[in-house]
């Protein structure tokens, strides 16, 4: 079978021809052709078009052509799954979905302008991605220093001086309190600031934010860190205002009310409407357990 899609292939229209050929037909044929070529040498070819708008091989929403070939074909292997959200992750600039996203990135971003043959770039595409699979198979949970006493002694020795060096200076970075900064004004807005463009506010290096951050925003990668303050913002809203929950979830940057029940469940454990009927029942328990406050009143 012949499949067809653009020219010029780096990460996505590498990763599926290579998920095809290892794991549908063998026997598959690649053509690449320019953008505004593709549905028409499809037609020519009888070829499969895929990773190109309007067709069924593509991406859909977040996810890439990748991930839909992995739901269409059935296949389950963990393995594949964790390459796919790296696939992702360096298709879709959102390198803090997988530590590898930004090194796959990277990889195919030089190889794209070393390597002007497309058939080329994709035989050597292949072996990435044959040499990548393997490691998230097999050796994905060891590390380089494992079998090697006495480079993990010598590694041991420069971590510890290394520790005491920082020690020694600011335990943040500069750019920890700006970025915090940065999210707290967003979060009474339509959220829209993502990982790419703190870096550039920032003005440091978007591969070294995504790996640094988790280690200064409680473990937690952007995402979930971002999701947590927006609750957060929510609840104090809940408690302190009249304002619909349609109007909280705007407020705090979700989609709609139906997202930001689904999340605020996932984080508190109940819905934001059981939430706020708890607060009022338990406000009206302690007025009327002190009938002279509500005199007062």
């Amino acid at each position: 079978m012949k499949w067809i899609t653009r020219e010029k292939p780096k990460i996505d229209r590498i990763a599926t021809p290579w998920l095809i050929n290892r794991y549908i037909d063998s026997d598959a044929e690649f053509l690449f052709v320019p953008f505004d070529k593709v549905l028409e040498k499809a037609a020519e070819f009888k070829a499969i078009p895929f990773d190109i708008p309007n067709v069924e091989y593509s991406h859909y929403g977040p996810e890439c052509t990748f991930d839909f070939v992995l739901k269409k074909h059935d296949l389950t292997d963990p393995a594949l799954k964790k390459l796919a959200l790296i696939v992702r992750g360096a298709d879709t600039d959102r390198h803090e979905l997988a530590p590898e996203a930004a090194g796959l990135f990277a990889i195919f971003s030089g190889l794209s302008h070393t390597i002007t043959q497309d058939q080329e770039l994709l035989r050597i595409g292949f072996q990435i991605y044959d040499g990548l699979y393997f490691f998230l198979k097999h050796f994905s949970q060891s590390r380089h220093l494992e079998n090697s006493p006495f480079e993990k002694q010598l590694h041991e020795v420069y971590q510890k001086i290394l520790a005491e060096s920082k020690s020694k200076k600011n335990s943040q970075p500069k750019w920890v309190k700006e970025l915090k900064g940065l999210i707290q004004d967003h979060l009474d807005s339509q959220f829209s600031l993502d990982l790419k463009q703190a870096a550039q506010l920032l003005q440091i290096n978007p591969s070294y934010l995504s790996r640094e951050f988790s280690k200064h925003f409680e473990e937690l990668n952007f995402g979930d860190y971002v999701r947590i303050r927006r609750i957060e913002r929510s609840e104090e809203l809940i408690l302190n205002t009249d304002y619909s929950l349609t109007e909280i979830a705007y407020l705090t940057g979700f989609s709609d009310q139906s997202h930001f029940t689904r999340i605020f469940r996932q984080v508190k454990g109940l819905t934001p409407t059981a939430f706020r009927k708890k607060y009022r029942k338990s406000k009206d328990s302690s007025k009327s357990k002190n009938p002279s406050s509500m005199a007062l009143n």
